[in-house]
């Protein structure tokens, strides 16, 4: 397997992993709410799930998808456009693996620095990841394989931040901050896991 299908490879497990991990630690916590708490609190500073989350959902995750962006500008060969998405993704990578670096305080609600650079973290690559589905859906209508992802592209990365913008909305009536959190990052997740799988097909099509 060469280099470039490796990375590729890494932004196939990655969301997987991610996915995982939250499955898995909200499994070991069962007073856990997918729905009223957010994910970050899996991770929360002395939690039987802080080193699981911390570590493999936010570290090791994260590390995966800086690899996947690496090995984005050689496989689309689109110049800037691909050097901007792979920026966006390689960022959405990092700051994941500072989320994880940097555990919230019980109840990610607290004070400390650790909190604010947690939050800090999470925000920049929660928002590097919707900017990298947007820019995805505009790159992929210059390849014939991937025009067809450019709908499902822009919309999962439009959906993905109304969810968000419902979440941080203080006077959202509806109050499944959990919830919102949780389905904006599943959206994100797949389209990264669907656009991966892409390119490795096509990858291994032109290997043939």
């Amino acid at each position: 397997m060469n280099l470039s299908r490796l990375g590729i490879s890494c932004g196939i497990a990655a969301p997987v992993i991610w996915l995982s991990l939250i499955g898995l630690a909200g499994t070991m916590r069962p007073e856990f709410s997918h729905s009223y708490q957010y994910i970050s609190e899996l991770g929360e500073r002395g939690s039987i799930t802080e080193i699981p989350m911390r570590y493999i959902g936010f570290g090791l995750a994260g590390f995966l998808y800086v690899c996947f962006a690496v090995a984005l500008p050689a496989t689309l060969r689109e110049g800037w456009r691909a050097a901007l998405l792979a920026t966006l993704i390689g960022i959405d990578g990092i700051g994941r693996i500072g989320a994880g670096v940097f555990a919230c305080d019980p109840g990610c609600d607290g004070l400390s620095s650790s909190q604010e650079l947690h939050r800090l973290f999470a925000m920049t690559g929660f928002s590097a990841a919707i900017l990298a589905a947007l820019a995805g859906g505009m790159l992929f209508r210059r390849h014939a394989w991937l025009s067809i992802l450019s709908v499902y592209s822009i919309g999962s990365g439009l959906l993905a931040a109304t969810l968000l913008l419902l979440m941080t909305w203080e006077a959202n009536p509806i109050q499944t901050l959990g919830l919102f959190e949780h389905l904006a990052t599943g959206l994100l997740s797949i389209w990264t896991l669907v656009f991966a799988v892409c390119l490795f097909r096509a990858s291994a099509l032109s290997d043939e």
